[in-house]
């Protein structure tokens, strides 16, 4: 039996985990939950799944965690705050840490996890696009497997099976194109946060859910294909194809494309990670090919959807830049899902701080952190003065 920590278990991806573990009671058990601030939802998982260890990372949460508890779950530590939430990636006997947690705070857990020998079910995104070169070598050195969780990066991994990395010619990430694919620039003055979270085919998050509309998310996912299969950024083709249907493409130097099809549904790359190298059985939608119409594939607007160009542009220099590029994201994010800006705001505020601060060599994880508390402070400035 798979023992699994879930960080971020309150989450899209976290509640999802949970439900793929519900349905396997004989392949995994839960040592480990931990999660933010949703202290009501996350007494509820802690109840059902009696963890050993039960973290939350906000302090004034975990106190109404310990009220929500009191007398219950027995057999569970509980324990709250950021350093307690990063130590509970290394808790010993875990198998498997599954990072589900939200944004650059996931770097520090994912390398602590790392560096503990947990095989990493990897789902945050930007502890590769912050520090990509950092996390796969420390991986490597500790004899890691880091599995992608994401469902293009997990299409990837599983069209790649038995075939040599030197054989990629062109991989080929598909995108959805968000609620506002076809739009121009002129038609999302006034985009509102309904409108924004409003996406076609996948059910997630608020920030995701923004950064898909913007395609900041899709750019996140060029940086991380990076790491994860170790080509160059001119190798990483984005198309857009609006069914989500195609999770991913790999073309080989013979010119044969292997794809991964699926429903859009986050719980099977989730089971895949969790359950690699083998597959398990599942109630999941299948794919019905009498009914299916059409499948269709565009040309991403990165003229109007500038987060993905912003991105490559940030891949490319490398250094601190990635890290730029994603705290500024998240910072405008943020205000925007506060009301605090318009949504084409978020690239101005991305392109004026990368602008202002160039890429510079990372010598050492501290370096991330300093340039994401730096680049986080410039964009709150830009917010201040009208942005």
């Amino acid at each position: 039996m798979k023992q699994l920590a879930v960080l971020g278990s309150t989450g899209s991806i976290g509640t999802q985990t949970l439900e793929v573990v519900r349905r396997h009671p004989e392949l995994f058990h839960i040592a480990v939950l931990a999660a933010n601030t949703s202290d009501e939802r996350f007494a509820a998982q802690v109840e059902e799944f009696e963890p050993e260890l039960a973290v939350l990372a906000d302090e004034a949460a975990y106190g109404r965690l310990r009220e929500r508890l009191a007398g219950k779950a027995a057999r569970t530590q509980l324990a709250g705050g950021r350093q307690a939430f990063i130590d509970a990636a290394g808790y010993p006997g875990v198998d498997m840490v599954v990072t589900s947690m939200m944004g650059f705070s996931g770097l520090a857990p994912t390398l602590r996890a790392i560096e503990t020998g947990k095989d990493i079910a990897l789902a945050n995104k930007e502890t590769l696009v912050v520090a990509g070169e950092l996390i796969m070598r420390r991986a490597q050195e500790c004899g890691v497997r880091v599995l992608p969780v994401d469902s293009e990066h997990c299409a990837f991994f599983q069209c790649l099976q038995g075939e040599r990395r030197e054989s990629i010619e062109k991989l080929l990430l598909t995108c959805s194109g968000g609620p506002f694919r076809g739009r121009k620039r002129a038609e999302l003055e006034n985009a509102t946060v309904a409108e924004v979270l409003a996406h076609p085919t996948w059910n997630m998050g608020k920030k995701i859910t923004v950064d898909s509309a913007s395609l900041v998310n899709k750019g996140l996912e060029v940086i991380e294909a990076k790491w994860l299969y170790g080509v160059d950024y001119d190798q990483i083709q984005v198309v857009v194809h609006p069914q989500s249907i195609v999770h991913s493409m790999v073309e080989f130097c013979d010119g044969a494309v292997i794809a991964q099809l699926g429903a859009p549904d986050m719980k099977l790359p989730i089971q895949y990670a969790l359950t690699y190298p083998s597959r398990q059985p599942s109630t999941f939608e299948r794919l019905d090919f009498w009914k299916m119409q059409a499948l269709t594939f565009e040309r991403p607007d990165t003229e109007t959807f500038r987060g993905l160009a912003f991105a490559y542009e940030a891949g490319r220099a490398g250094g601190t830049l990635p890290c730029t590029f994603n705290a500024a994201n998240e910072v405008a994010v943020a205000a925007f899902l506060r009301g605090e800006i318009h949504f084409l705001d978020i690239y101005d505020i991305i392109e004026q701080t990368m602008s202002a601060r160039p890429a510079r060599p990372v010598k050492a994880l501290d370096d991330l952190f300093a340039e994401d508390e730096a680049a986080r402070r410039y964009a709150a400035s830009l917010l201040k003065k009208g942005r």
